[in-house]
């Protein structure tokens, strides 16, 4: 692991200190029940594009870690690209919606975006589907109903139909996913990314 990456990790953990997962509370050993604090989603993000889609690129590592940061925080895209260049910065606005539409707006510009991606923030908005997904799955919000769970899975499954080719290994995971949860889901296509 680089410095460069510990700097990015530090940075994301720094500004999502105070955000927490929608997902139910957690366990801890001997103490009440907590949220997931939001670090450990880009930690997951982050550690299925390395272990599980063998991505190696640390560029796109580091833009996954910072993927939620210029959406979710005060941050902007400039200070990425002074952080950590102009690929970082461009994969991470790639993946970042656009605050300024409605949450709805934002979810079909999600799905009309997701095929003209470049390869590099296919792969990280695959990651952070599959993982949002699974988490979703087995650890939904409280006071989400099963037809509101369906209706994320279906939004996500249309998000990455327009990233498929670009990871076997992540949308197999990811199709595993839906299918232990009864959405239906399409074959892979061919890939664009390299992985495993």
């Amino acid at each position: 692991m680089s410095k460069r990456f510990i700097k990015a990790l530090d940075w994301a953990a720094h500004s999502h200190r105070l955000q927490r997962r929608k997902g139910a509370p957690e366990p801890v050993r001997g103490k009440c029940p907590r949220a997931t604090p939001y670090i450990n989603h880009l930690i997951s993000v982050v550690r299925l594009l390395a272990d599980e889609g063998g991505v190696e690129d640390e560029d796109v590592l580091i833009a996954a870690i910072l993927h939620d940061l210029v959406e979710d925080t005060d941050a902007s895209l400039a200070e990425v690209e002074s952080q950590f260049g102009p690929r970082v910065a461009s994969i991470v606005g790639e993946v970042t919606d656009d605050r300024s539409l409605s949450k709805e707006e934002r979810k079909a510009e999600q799905v009309r975006r997701s095929p003209l991606l470049s390869p590099e923030a296919k792969v990280v908005k695959l990651a952070d589907k599959l993982h949002n997904c699974k988490t979703l799955f087995k650890r939904p919000p409280l006071d989400w109903s099963q037809e509101r769970i369906r209706e994320y899975l279906s939004w996500a499954a249309q998000v990455v139909d327009g990233v498929r080719g670009v990871n076997p290994e992540l949308e197999a995971m990811f199709d595993a996913v839906l299918q232990e949860s009864g959405t239906i889901k399409k074959a892979p296509v061919r890939t664009i990314f390299p992985s495993k």
